[in-house]
């Protein structure tokens, strides 16, 4: 129907002139260490871009307006060499989540401590995709956290020959830089169960979205509709189970550490893979909303909730260099081995998509 249209926007991650000095000056400006992300362990260099989706027919339930988001998607390369590797913030993004950090997860470095601009992903701006239909993935990151700290796992599931979607959801993550502007997070402390239900359900028509209009993302002709998986960490867990529920094109849905009792015991999945932590304080409430819900379990030990995302890697490093107390560190990622966690988080999420959708 027309009064349905969702408009999409597509841009190459590199012809966003403004996200390169970023990546140009990686290392010479600002103090504290220079962080990295972990390599991804696949065979294939990867390509990235960014996407504007808008959606008129439905209303912004933070700021009122048309309702947009923004998505990065990662995709195997046809080649790297002579492409640049993209930041993992644009500019402006870095230097609202390092105001943001410390208020959205306690113990963070305070402004001015850490050079967040300066962090690279291992995407290629202007790529060109190697040929072929492949497997896509939509990811959805934990309440008040940015599309862009799932980059991790998100680069290792591309590198094995996946395209892989991370989208973000305005209004509740840190920071997003629309076109339109900046967007910051409207939490402040955990929420209440009303805003949890309003961030759910606006996470849930978002992600349906993504699904609505894979075949016009500019990356469309390498993607298979027929080989979809979502996965989801925190209020993304959650989210990306019921927005799979009863869509017959999603054929593998992974929750990390995500509530399932906002809404009815969800039916009609075919063994998902339910993963959590062994730090995390709200586990009783996880294992009661996943009690008799059919599915792969995985124990992730030694870590803590946040160890699913780039904050596993990145905040060991800066407890390290004293930018992060100990306690801090237990609170967010637990205290095992980062790369022991790192390569338990991409082995079984790997393999659990690869079986469901090879």
């Amino acid at each position: 129907m027309t009064s349905r249209r969702t408009f999409l926007k597509g841009t190459l991650f590199g012809s966003a002139t403004a996200l390169l000095p970023a990546a140009e000056a990686a290392g010479t400006s600002g103090s504290g260490p220079v962080l990295r992300l972990p390599a991804p362990t696949g065979p294939y260099p990867l390509g990235i871009r960014t996407v504007h989706l808008v959606d008129p027919s439905r209303t912004d339930p933070w700021v009122g307006g048309a309702r947009e988001l923004m998505l990065t998607v990662l995709y195997p390369a046809r080649s790297a060499h002579g492409f640049p590797r993209a930041p993992q913030l644009t500019p402006a993004e870095a230097r609202e989540f390092a105001d943001l950090a410390p208020h959205v997860h306690p113990g963070l470095p305070q402004p001015g401590t850490v050079d967040w601009g300066a962090v690279l992903t291992h995407g290629r701006v202007g790529a060109p995709p190697l040929p072929g239909r492949r497997p896509v993935l939509v990811y959805s990151p934990g309440g008040g956290d940015s599309r862009t700290l799932g980059t991790t796992l998100a680069e290792d599931l591309a590198s094995h020959g996946r395209v892989v979607v991370l989208v973000d959801h305005p209004g509740d993550a840190s920071q997003v830089e629309l076109p339109t502007g900046m967007r910051t997070t409207v939490l402040i402390g955990p929420p209440d169960p009303v805003t949890f239900r309003t961030m759910v359900d606006t996470r849930i028509a978002d992600l349906r979205l993504v699904l609505d209009r894979l075949g016009d993302l500019p990356l469309a002709p390498v993607v298979d509709s027929c080989r979809i998986g979502m996965y989801g960490h925190s209020a993304g867990g959650t989210a990306v189970v019921y927005a799979a529920r009863d869509d017959r094109r999603v054929g593998a849905v992974a929750n990390l550490e995500g509530y399932l009792d906002p809404y009815p015991k969800p039916t009609g999945f075919d063994r998902p893979l339910l993963f959590r932590t062994d730090g995390f304080d709200g586990a009783a409430r996880i294992e009661s909303s996943w009690a008799g819900l059919p599915g792969r379990r995985g124990l992730l030990p030694d870590a803590n909730h946040w160890a699913f995302t780039d904050y596993g890697s990145l905040v060991p490093r800066l407890q390290a260099s004293g930018l992060v107390p100990a306690t801090a560190r237990t609170a967010l990622v637990g205290a095992g081995d980062p790369a022991a966690t790192l390569a338990r988080v991409r082995r079984r999420v790997g393999a659990f998509f690869t079986r469901r959708l090879p």
